[in-house]
């Protein structure tokens, strides 16, 4: 392989597992998306999706060599609407700064309309029967377990609720993540990526607290700078 080949599928091996350097990096992009979400800045969005990019490699086992474990199309997939999503927030959230303070953050938290919440969750349960069920027909190249399916379905369908309510600036958006996390964490750990795994699971404790800084935000009136000066403090 030349240069750039052995580059790209660079790994270290911990535990008697191969672990490529794209699916660390990818994660710390990633987490380094979360903290720019979390500040409310726009950055986040096109860190997040350099993370989006790599991790689909990763998932979808594209490689110079034999690396990579299985594929996995329902992690792989979510990369790419991840992709389309955050382009989608990164628009939003650019637009909200036109004509305001540099330092001002880009959006208002704020919690989701009792219809807008009926929308989203309504999206979310019709969307993952339509998804386990499209995956079943089509096959995924391997034999997974039976919960496989759904549980895939789930973390899909669920990330793209998530990066939507993101983008809207609702509070929603962090519980939604709690509620991927707790599916996506176990599914990574039985599939043996490890570090996207580890990475989950340290953003169930970031979104935490990510939620309840969102929350004061919310309930506090006054200007947004001295906010921010706040979550800095943080």
């Amino acid at each position: 392989m030349n240069f750039f080949e052995r580059l790209y599928d660079a790994s270290i091996t911990i535990g008697g597992h191969g672990i490529t350097w794209r699916e660390i990096v990818g994660n710390l992009f990633g987490l380094a998306s979360a903290i720019g979400g979390m500040r409310r800045k726009v950055w986040a969005w096109p860190v997040g999706i350099v993370g989006n990019a790599l991790l689909f490699t990763v998932f979808f086992a594209l490689g110079f060599t034999a690396h990579g474990g299985q594929v996995m199309f329902g992690q792989a997939g979510r990369q790419v609407f991840f992709i389309i999503t955050s382009i989608y927030g990164w628009w939003i959230w650019q637009r909200n700064k036109a004509g305001r303070r540099p330092d001002a953050p880009a959006v208002q938290p704020h919690w989701a309309t009792g219809a807008e919440r009926l929308g989203y969750l309504g999206f979310w349960l019709v969307a993952v029967v339509l998804v386990q069920w499209s995956s079943r027909v089509i096959g995924v190249g391997w034999t997974p377990p039976s919960w496989y399916y759904w549980a895939d379905a789930w973390i899909f369908v669920g990330s793209i609720v998530a990066t939507f309510a993101m983008a809207r600036g609702w509070n929603d958006f962090w519980l939604v993540w709690i509620a991927v996390d707790l599916v996506g964490v176990p599914e990574l750990i039985h599939f043996q990526y490890y570090p996207s795994a580890a990475l989950y699971a340290f953003y169930a404790c970031f979104v935490i607290w990510g939620f309840f800084v969102w929350l004061r935000v919310s309930r506090r009136a006054g200007d947004p700078s001295d906010v921010d000066e706040e979550l800095v403090r943080s």
